[in-house]
């Protein structure tokens, strides 16, 4: 026991206030808290809230400078905007936004160090796991999404030498965007990876294929969490599919198979609330069902589901590279499985050594549109 918490001790030292938690919040460390908004666009100290002609001017012309006169910004379609550009080591240690417009037309971008290809790139609807285009409340560890359309991220992400933070309006009209980005400035550990997170969608999968989730990683790093918009394009239930990672040479067969969808996101038997016999959405710090989008009965003829699953105390660790994949099943006749031709788009979240592997190219408008 006693080496287990000095154990403990030492990795608390080594993070410097890189990341705490309510084992170490009464340490006092030397690390420099910045916060980064349309009140400080650089986040440097004693500079916020200085803004004398921010877009709420006329709402404060009466009450003058240091009264919430830049609380927000427009981005014009097809505009991108710096969020944040940090030149020094630290960690972004929580994001919030309110994003306006369609949530799959805001790209959200962040690259670390001197990296010219991103290391998140995402819609910000799904990065925040809300990736039909509407609010669906979620409460976990790293996500929360609060009313009435707040996103919030704790990923720690750190970074040596810089970070830049954008967002890219694709939509035709001005996007309103209120944010504000929470970090520290501090020594980073040499054993601390880099945040990624990478979109893909596919609208409808080929009959027999499987989805894939990820693929094209190399390096050293663990894998941390899966978000999942699964629009079902037939009948029945869609869930039998298994996911595999292949990791580190895996050939044919993966180190890893699950048993179906609904287990993998830490649910069972067709998420079904066995009173009322429908889907039962949940939320749970580390997997969750957190949204159901139920046919109305007019145009909107399809069932979407929103699902996540957090690997905080179970990383998938990979020493070279990591791919993975989920199959989207479903029953036919005669006890058989069905191959499923769903819209099925994914938020792959992990940690590794740069350099970053160039994602594949993000899908244009249309096919990021939710219809």
């Amino acid at each position: 026991m006693q080496d287990y918490f000095l154990k403990e001790k030492i990795i608390t030292q080594s993070f410097n206030g890189l990341g705490m938690n309510l084992g170490n919040l009464s340490r006092l460390s030397r690390a420099k808290t910045r916060s980064i908004s349309p009140e400080n666009f650089t986040g440097e100290k004693g500079q916020a809230g200085m803004s004398t002609d921010g877009p709420a001017a006329g709402a404060a012309r009466d009450l003058g400078q240091g009264w919430k006169v830049s609380p927000f910004v427009k981005i014009a379609a097809g505009q991108t905007f710096t969020l944040a550009e940090i030149n020094d080591s630290g960690a972004i240690q929580q994001i919030w936004m309110t994003p306006g417009g369609h949530w799959r037309f805001a790209i959200l971008r962040v690259y670390w160090d001197d990296q010219t290809v991103p290391s998140v790139e995402c819609p910000v609807g799904d990065f925040f796991a809300c990736g039909w285009n509407r609010f669906a409340p979620l409460s976990s560890l790293p996500i929360c999404v609060n009313p009435g359309s707040a996103l919030n991220c704790y990923w720690e992400m750190p970074f040596r030498r810089k970070c830049r933070m954008t967002m890219t309006n694709l939509a035709d009209t001005e996007m309103v965007l209120y944010y504000q980005i929470n970090y520290t400035l501090t020594d980073v550990p040499e054993d601390a990876a880099y945040f990624h997170a990478q979109f893909r969608r596919v609208n409808p999968l080929p009959y027999k294929q499987v989805y894939t989730i990820l693929d094209g990683v190399t390096g050293r790093g663990q894998y941390v969490g899966t978000y999942m918009a699964w629009g079902v394009n037939n009948n029945g239930w869609w869930g039998e599919g298994e996911i595999k990672f292949y990791m580190d040479g895996d050939g044919r067969f993966p180190t890893i198979c699950g048993t179906g969808t609904e287990d993998y996101f830490c649910g069972s038997y067709n998420f079904e609330n066995q009173t009322t016999h429908q889907y039962q959405e949940f939320t749970t710090p580390y997997a969750g069902l957190s949204q159901v989008l139920r046919p109305n009965g007019v145009y909107e003829s399809q069932q979407r589901f929103g699902l996540y699953r957090w690997h905080i105390m179970d990383p998938v660790r990979f020493e070279q590279n990591l791919r993975i994949t989920i199959q989207a099943l479903g029953w036919r006749s005669g006890g058989r499985y069905l191959p499923l031709k769903d819209d099925i788009a994914s938020v792959a979240y992990w940690y590794q050594n740069l350099p970053t592997t160039p994602f594949p190219p993000l899908p244009q408008r249309d096919q990021l549109e939710v219809n």
